[in-house]
This record gives structure tokens, sequence and C-alpha cells, in this order.
């Protein structure tokens, strides 16, 4: 079943609430009138109780029999309407005065002993509705009850009214509400709608668009800037894969040119063992090289997949990097460079990986010795400073042209193609390095210029030596009694 649109949901919502509020106010508004009516007619039957009172507290010097008071009451009353519903007994029970019309209509009295205070009542007499007040009084040390009513016609007939308004109107207000709530659901919903047709547009060959800038300052604009945020990361994403595919593409294609083509050459015709051997040896070196180079592209791809983490654990870092160093010597000095070498004579303890840092100082001094020429000098130096264990290889060779600094550790990015393949290079070891550094939550920098040589800045945290003493003697602790044989229980 196909659910409704959010605009015809806001506008059912909007008419359902605006209907109930109106309900309610009707209902309100119509007990607050007949409150009103009400409390009119019953100031009006209290002024014809205190009229009563009057015309009893002037017969006080007049000292009347009862036959006497009923004839003044009825010279009172009987001409005026407001004795048309009065009647009005004594303690005793004697009526004093009694409404002709109540008469005829068998109007029952009020006991004078069930009076208790003023009451109002609304009843029917002849078939019409009328209200009545019942109170009892205290004139010339005498009780009496007096008991009148007024007709509520005009009372029923304009709540009735009112409520027969109500009702007109209410479909019409309703069918305004609904025409109103919904013009503004599609007016407040027309920028999505916009933001849908383009983000539905939206495609693999123009990533580049972005969706329509909003400056409405609500939640449709912190949606639009978000998706544009998001259109922006996956763009990047996806052109980071795309030269990502095409610059391994390109790397893979040449070893494996090189190598068919050895072969087919070898191929062609029948050579002696030392041409064949010669011809092995290159498939080989190509075959070398491709290896190292998926290897590295493995070690980028699980990276990026977040697959790929490094085990840290406390490491001394003076003594990783002394080992290091002291097995690139002798490689340096065969190409007829100076090797010079500055280590702190203090420990430098680190929370790190003894593998990954030991790739890392491999990258930077390959690096180093690729790109110097003899004779020249290549300088690694480590010591800690505010705090982090700062590395530094320092070499004289070619150097980096500052428009190309900010770029060298992108992935595949050689500054001189040519000769970077002359020299085995693909590109991809300072993209690892880079990676090794941040794993490490370090940072890594180059300082060079042209044929003045360049120096690449590591820097690692150092940790407090007492951390880095506990997580030892854990960890030895957990190797001896991992090797301890077993002991028997007592």
């Amino acid at each position: 079943m196909r659910r409704l649109s959010i605009g015809f949901r806001l506008t059912l919502w909007y008419l359902a609430i605006f209907a109930a509020a109106q309900l309610c106010f009707g209902i309100g508004m119509w007990f607050v009138l007949r409150q009103h009516l009400y409390s009119i007619a019953n100031e009006g039957l209290t002024a014809q109780i205190e009229d009563v009172t009057h015309f009893l507290e002037s017969q006080k010097k007049k000292n009347m029999t009862l036959v006497k008071l009923r004839e003044e009451a009825s010279e009172a009353y009987d001409l005026e309407h407001s004795g048309d519903f009065l009647q009005v007994y004594d303690e005793d029970g004697n009526w004093i005065f009694r409404a002709p019309s109540l008469e005829r209509n068998q109007f029952p009295p009020i006991s004078p002993g069930v009076v208790k205070g003023t009451s109002f009542q609304n009843r029917q007499l002849g078939n019409k509705p009328f209200r009545f007040i019942t109170q009892r009084i205290e004139v010339n040390g005498r009780s009496y009850t007096v008991q009148t009513g007024l007709s509520t016609d005009q009372i029923i007939a304009t709540l009735s009214l009112f409520r027969r308004y109500l009702l007109m109107l209410a479909p019409l207000l309703l069918l305004a509400a609904a025409s109103g709530g919904y013009w503004l659901s599609r007016k407040a919903l027309s920028p999505v709608d916009a933001i849908t047709q383009t983000a539905r547009n939206i495609g693999g060959s123009n990533l580049g668009d972005r969706l329509e800038k909003l400056t409405t300052g609500d939640e449709l604009q912190r949606l639009s800037d978000t998706l544009n945020e998001m259109l922006a990361r996956i763009e990047s994403a996806f052109l980071r894969v795309t030269q990502f595919t095409a610059d391994a593409s390109h790397e893979l294609r040449t070893p494996i040119s090189l190598i068919r083509t050895e072969a087919e050459i070898a191929l062609r015709k029948s050579r002696g063992n030392e041409e064949y051997r010669e011809a092995l040896r290159h498939v080989l070196l190509e075959a070398e090289r491709t290896s190292s180079l998926i290897e590295e592209l493995l070690s980028l791809a699980r990276a990026d997949s977040g697959r790929e983490s490094l085990p840290l654990a406390p490491l001394d870092l003076r003594a990783t990097i002394t080992e290091t160093a002291n097995d690139w010597r002798q490689l340096v000095e065969a190409r007829n460079l100076q090797f010079n070498q500055t280590i702190a004579d203090c420990e430098l303890p680190v929370l790190a990986d003894r593998g990954s840092v030991k790739r890392l100082l491999a990258i930077l001094l390959d690096n180093a010795v690729k790109y110097t020429p003899s004779p020249g000098v290549v300088e690694l130096r480590v010591e800690a400073r505010n705090d982090k264990a700062v590395i530094a290889v320092r070499d004289t060779g070619v150097g980096i042209a500052e428009q190309d600094q900010g770029r060298i550790f992108e992935r595949f990015y050689r500054v001189d193609k040519a000769r970077s393949r002359a020299l085995g290079g693909a590109g991809i070891g300072l993209a690892i390095a880079d990676w090794i550094v941040q794993q490490h939550r370090g940072s890594i920098a180059v300082q060079s210029s042209i044929c003045n040589g360049s120096t690449f800045l590591v820097e690692l945290p150092l940790q407090p030596a007492s951390a880095v003493l506990d997580r030892s003697q854990a960890n030895a602790f957990t190797d001896y009694a991992d090797n301890s044989p077993e002991r028997p229980r007592g």
C-alpha cells in the first residue's frame, strides 16, 4: 500500500488539530454564553426576591392578619409582571400570594422546612421552559418562603441560534483550514522537492553538481548544506578511488609489459644459457617490483577500508632506530654516500608498532639514498623535544620544488616521473609513511629546496616512563605466566 505524501499527511494533521481546536472553542464558548445568560436571569430573579422582601418589610407597622396580607399582596403583584410566576408562603405553610398561572398549571408548593438558603431550578411549566428561584427570607421576625420564576425562551433560542451558526460555519472554516494547510505544506516542502529532483539527477558523471543553496535559515537549509557536504565527501572519495585505480593500472601495466616483452624476445630464437639467464633475471627483477607494488597497494586498500590497524605497544624508540640505522649504514656507504647519525642518549618511550616504525624509517632513508647523487650526505637525527620524539632524515640530494611539497604524500604522485621510474619508485612510499605516522598520532613534514636537499621531520608523542614501565612489567608477567609450567594444586 502506497503511503501518503508528507505534504498530505501534514495537511491532515493540521486539519485534525484545527478541527479539535474549533470543537473545543465552540463547546467552550457555548457554555460561557449559557452561563452568562443564566447569570443575567439569576440577577433578575434575585431582584424579584429583594422586591418581595421590601414589600413584606413595608407591612410591619400595619399589624395585618393573614387575610389582609393576602389582599395587599394581590393588589401589589396581580397587575405586575414580576408576580406572574410568584408564590410566597409563611413559616406555617400558609400561602400569602400565589400567581394564577402557577395554580392553573398545578405548580406544587415547596415545603418551608425543605428550603435551605437559595436555590435555582430549570423547570417546565405548560411545556415552556422556566427558571425558578427558591429562597427563605427573614422579615419582622418571621420566616417566609419565596419562589418566583421567569421564562427562558429567549435564552434557549439564543443558545440554539449560536449552536446553529457554529454548525454552519464549522465546515467552511475546516475547508479554509484544509486549503491553507495544504498551501502552507506545499510551500514549506517545495525546497525538499527541489532537493529531491537535483539529487535524483546526480550520478557518477556529475558528482560536482550541488543542491540549490537555501537561505531560509531553518532545518531545510541545514539539510541542504549537510547533503552538499556529504556530496563533496563522496566526490572526493570517488575521485580518489578513480585516481587510485588509474594510477595502479598504469603502474602495473609497465612491469607487466616489460616482463611480456622480455619473454617474447627470449622466445623468438634459440639463445645460449647466459642469454636466457639474463632474460630470466630481468623478468625476476620486474616480478619482484610488481610484487612489492601489489603489497603496497594492498596495504593502502586495507588502510582505506579501516581493516588495517597497528598494535601499539610500549617501545624504546631509540633502540629501534639504532638497529634500523645499523642495517642501512652498509647500503648507504655502498652508494658512495656519507651516513651520519645522531641519536639521543636517553630512552625515548613511545607507544608504537616496532615493525611499522622500521618501515617508516626505511621509506625515508630509501628516498634519501635514491635522490642523493654521490658524493653526498645522508643524516639521521633523533631527539626529544617538547614531550615529542623527533626523527629527522636529511639529505643533500636534488631537493623538492615548493609547489610539489604539498603533494608528495599523495598516492602515486612523483615529482619527476621518468626519473622516479628509473630509480624504481612508484610514488606510494611516502603515502604509506604518512599513514603510519597518523596511526601513531604523530605528524610528518618536509623542508626542501631545489639542489639543496630535503629534510623529513617526524614527530611522535612521548609517553611517561612510568606508564611504559607498567605496561612492560605487565607484558613480562603475562609472558612468564604463559610460559611457566603448570604447578600442582595443593
